[in-house]
């Protein structure tokens, strides 16, 4: 399993761990090898354990014998982002019209919408998080305080849409229990409530991990309620950007990459995050024309997550 959440075993967790790329690899590794666990908690919905080493704190969470890195925070650099699909999730500032709003559902220690908050301070950004002990955490270990046009709400992500009458140019979806997404986070209906929350000429972005047949229908699912989807590798993982209306040329986003790092100083330089982009709409070799579109009624995750992918290759960039 990929994602934030990269697993190791709880029999192994003093041992090495692989496939985790940071700012300083190192760092990492040692932190949840060698690391001091400082808290834990079980909560009505997670196992949680919070680790620290040096400088480096992490948010994970036990499942099945299993620990899924959440969140990892810099305390001395509250301006990196060590788990790397994280940066890939701010490449969608360059597709929407403006930026007045970002909606982030699934809030974990909070870093990648504390980043967004603390590079565009003017824009209004909210967080949706249901285990209210994340909160608490995120609070007391991950730099994350109270400040102007920055909101975290104690709520399901969909039970939150459903009762709002908001919009939002940016919705970010990053929630996952362990290895799992909620299924009614990741459903026809699901999808069609998200689009009708945003406003004309937002986007919608979204970490999936790729390694099970769940990806194929996640992707089809998404693609029955916005008509583009694009993907970004990173490092293991893979961030779709979803967007209605016609396909964004690549000099659009180009040139609409260069003026908002100009004008926002975006740590992690849009206009690189943008050369990663690639082209795989379902239908494709990439996309298994045959995966199920999953509908509240019809949503196997579990089952789909732990059928194994095998010899899947990504096809060179378009």
């Amino acid at each position: 399993m990929f994602r934030g959440a990269h697993r190791i075993a709880l029999l192994s967790i003093f041992s090495a761990i692989a496939g985790i790329t940071l700012s300083s690899q190192a760092a990492l590794a040692g932190l949840l090898n060698n690391g001091q666990l400082i808290d834990s908690k079980e909560s009505l919905y997670n196992n949680i354990y919070v680790y620290k080493q040096g400088s480096y704190v992490s948010l994970t969470f036990g499942y099945n014998n299993t620990i899924y890195t959440e969140s990892t925070y810099n305390t001395r650099d509250e301006g990196e982002l060590p788990l790397v699909y994280t940066r890939y999730m701010t490449a969608g500032l360059i597709y929407p019209e403006k930026i007045n709003s970002i909606l982030e559902i699934g809030f974990g220690g909070g870093r990648t919408s504390w980043y967004l908050h603390r590079a565009l301070p003017k824009v209004a950004v909210t967080s949706v998080e249901l285990d209210a002990e994340i909160i608490q955490m995120a609070r007391k270990y991950f730099g994350i305080r109270d400040e102007p046009n920055f909101t975290v709400a104690n709520k399901d992500g969909r039970i939150f849409l459903t009762g709002t009458k908001m919009h939002y140019d940016v919705i970010m979806i990053d929630a996952y229990r362990g290895p799992f997404v909620p299924f009614h986070l990741l459903t026809k209906e699901f999808y069609q409530i998200v689009a009708e929350h945003l406003s004309p000429g937002g986007i919608v972005v979204q970490n999936v991990a790729p390694d099970t047949m769940l990806f194929d229908s996640a992707v089809k699912t998404i693609h029955s309620a916005f008509p583009q989807v694009e993907f970004y590798p990173a490092d293991g993982n893979i961030v779709t950007v979803a967007y209605a209306g016609h396909r964004r040329s690549r000099d659009d986003l180009i040139r609409v990459a260069a003026q908002r790092q100009a004008q926002f100083h975006m740590r992690y330089n849009l206009s690189e995050l943008l050369k990663a982009r690639q082209l795989y709409p379902p239908g494709t070799t990439v996309i298994d024309p045959h995966a199920q579109v999953l509908t509240d009624d019809f949503a196997p995750v579990e089952a789909l997550h732990a059928i194994e992918r095998h010899n899947r290759k990504w096809p060179n960039k378009q």
